[in-house]
């Protein structure tokens, strides 16, 4: 059964987009690379890969997503100075780390960010490979998830890529390193994520963390429509925003464990459970509370101090 919920799930991952009633998600459609001259190389000189690997196609007709990406950049999308917080999100896409919902997940949420006075970077982190035919990825994605699984009944698909935490940790140090270009407070760098982009800001955390430089790691995590496992909580873990659907098809709420494991740890925690949305609500499924999602996040980094500069508090 649980290899059958991940095949039925596999497309809604990989697109981060919501799954319709009966239809599932709408088809990836070949498309020509879009224009992306903020896009920033994530290395500089010493960045690996090539545009030219990458498969564009547009989901719907309309949003952009990506894949064999293999050249990672970073794309600033700032606010108007007149309403800028000093505060900066990095924004990772998901897409089962085989594709990035890069219009859905990451454009279109950097700019409601600036929109709200917040300066927020697109990361297009390196992806896994992929058929470059769209018909033919979409079958390898879904057999991929359906193999990670595992026969695990109750956890995620057990796939990832290191790479993105590599890519995580690099998007941050840019920031800090232009914080003054960019008008931003290098004490206030996070990161939100969608599905695989919230395993990869988790994993980011866990990382410098691990390497005793979690100064290193994003002063807090936007955690949406992640997996709800719990991992191991460093006592000085960033503040989590965890945000998931009841009826997310590919992964079960649990009684949200990775929540629990941030309280226990004694670290800020919030938790939104919306009662409808799937998985890939990106910035909101009409017709549900979802829609209110960047709100609450930007509520959240406002009681957490995270908008306000640190001698004004």
């Amino acid at each position: 059964m649980r290899i059958a919920r991940t095949m039925a799930a596999a497309a809604v991952l990989a697109l981060g987009m919501p799954a319709a009633a009966q239809d599932g998600p709408p088809p990836v459609v070949a498309a020509e690379a879009p224009t992306e001259p903020k896009a920033i190389p994530l290395y500089g000189d010493a960045t690996p890969g090539n545009a030219a690997t990458e498969n564009w196609g547009r989901i719907g007709g309309a949003s952009y997503f990506v894949r064999n990406v293999t050249r990672p950049t970073l794309t600033p999308v700032l606010p108007d100075p007149a309403k800028a917080t000093g505060a900066a999100v990095v924004v990772a896409p998901g897409g089962a780390f085989m594709g990035l919902a890069i219009s859905h997940e990451g454009w279109r949420v950097a700019q409601a960010l600036a929109d709200r006075g917040i300066a927020a970077f697109v990361l297009k982190y390196r992806l896994l490979p992929t058929p470059g035919d769209e018909a033919e990825a979409g079958r390898f994605i879904a057999q991929r998830l359906a193999a990670a699984d595992g026969g695990n009944a109750d956890g995620p698909p057990r796939i990832g890529n290191p790479q993105t935490t590599q890519d995580g940790l690099a998007a941050l140090a840019m920031v800090r390193a232009r914080a003054a270009e960019w008008g931003v407070d290098p004490k206030r760098v996070g990161m939100i994520g969608f599905s695989a982009g919230a395993m990869t800001a988790l994993n980011t955390a866990l990382a410098a963390g691990a390497d005793g430089n979690s100064s290193e790691g994003p002063a807090f995590i936007g955690y949406i429509y992640g997996p709800q496992d719990a991992p191991a909580v460093p006592t000085d873990a960033p503040p989590l925003f965890d945000a998931i659907a009841f009826d997310d098809p590919l992964f079960p709420t649990k009684g949200f464990p990775v929540a629990a494991a941030w309280r226990k740890a004694g670290r800020p925690v919030e938790l939104h459970a919306y009662q409808r949305g799937s998985h890939g609500f990106g910035l909101g499924l009409s017709g549900t509370t979802t829609t209110g999602l960047l709100d609450q996040f930007t509520a959240w980094l406002t009681m957490q101090g995270f908008l306000t500069p640190a001698g004004s508090r």
